[in-house]
């Protein structure tokens, strides 16, 4: 059984050299006027790279897309240049790494937003949550509803992202689709009434997303594109009258992309793992054609079985990796893991960012 999880693994056209990979963290300490990455982030992500692939933070593909202050952008050339000091640094530790590409939708404030706009959504409906910025946690802003000649644009920011990205040095990017943002909220029924093609039926709520895939592998090829789900999950305020239908037509779709892998969270993001009658990842897994990243409060015990069973080809984990840069080592030493310190989970400086020890010292 302890064998699996640290053997190599083929996900798209990524070598892992493992089966644990680390989840997307956000960790609030890029530059908020250029969402530009630092030296701390080359030091950050270098000392986690014994992953089997590391999964960065969300990174908006846009300034429309940021929600939360100090989180980092891919989508102009300084941007471009400080995340390749990180891809570079990984590889040099013979790890690999994608990036996460992110927009928020209406889980945002004006005062984060160019100009001082308002957020924008599927439609005109509040999320009803807060977010992190400058004066603290915020309530989201009242947000506008993207208008239906907007939707390319929307697309060719996902694209462009993407041309960056694979200019960034990185070895894939995953598409986030997940936790009530942006194509999760159109998605999803409580969150998108619209009565145009991006809304109502089924296979309009699913049109942006799919619109999405379509450029994202158009300007890198589906080996190297993930996407993140989360079926179940009620993160930011989101919800859905029948999620199980609404993901079996999503997934079912997702394989025409010939996708690298396909990444859901298990239950509610950060939370309960217990699903409603009638719901199954297991289910929904059965449907993806390719790899399966499974997510959500895996522990050392709980990641063996899932790969050892065969459940998921990559198991990815969170928060152990904030305190524990060597966590594959210590999963497979069955070594004591450091204790992460909460009040320095969201922004700051090195602390609590690249001064956890690791077994070596």
């Amino acid at each position: 059984m302890t064998d699996t999880l640290f053997t190599p693994v083929t996900i798209g056209a990524i070598e892992a050299a493992n089966r644990i990979a680390m989840a997307p963290l956000t960790r609030n300490r890029a530059d908020n006027d250029t969402g530009e990455v630092s030296d701390m982030h080359v030091e950050y992500y270098r000392q986690r790279a014994g992953a089997g692939i590391i999964i960065t933070e969300a990174t908006q593909i846009s300034g429309e897309g940021k929600g939360y202050l100090q989180t980092p952008g891919i989508y102009t050339e300084g941007q471009v240049a400080a995340w390749r000091k990180v891809t570079d640094a990984v590889h040099t530790e013979g790890g690999k790494i994608v990036i996460q590409l992110w927009h928020v939708g209406r889980i945002s404030h004006t005062s984060l937003q160019p100009d001082g706009q308002a957020p924008v959504a599927p439609s005109a409906l509040n999320a009803g949550v807060k977010t992190f910025t400058a004066n603290g946690f915020e309530a989201t802003s009242d947000p506008r509803a993207l208008e239906i000649g907007e939707m390319a644009r929307i697309v060719e920011d996902y694209a462009h992202a993407t041309r960056m990205a694979k200019k960034a040095g990185f070895d894939g990017v995953e598409v986030h689709a997940a936790n009530g943002y942006l194509l999760d909220q159109f998605l999803k029924t409580a969150s998108n009434e619209r009565e145009d093609a991006y809304g109502g039926s089924l296979e309009n709520r699913a049109r942006l997303l799919f619109e999405v895939m379509e450029a994202v592998t158009e300007a890198w090829d589906g080996a190297h594109v993930g996407i993140r789900l989360s079926p179940f999950s009620p993160a930011n305020g989101i919800s859905d009258e029948n999620p199980q239908e609404t993901f079996t037509y999503v997934i079912e779709g997702l394989n025409r992309f010939g996708l690298a892998y396909l990444h859901m969270v298990e239950g509610a993001t950060g939370g309960s793992r217990d699903l409603a009658e009638g719901q199954s990842i297991d289910a929904l897994r059965a449907l993806f054609e390719g790899p399966y990243m499974a997510n959500n409060g895996y522990d050392r015990d709980m990641a063996l079985k899932a790969a050892a069973s065969g459940h998921a080809e990559m198991i990815a984990i969170g928060r152990p990796f904030i305190a524990n840069p060597d966590l594959v080592e210590r999963f497979e030493q069955e070594a004591p893991l450091n204790e992460g310190n909460t009040s320095t989970y969201y922004g700051g400086g090195r602390e609590g960012l690249t001064d956890y020890p690791s077994l070596k010292g």
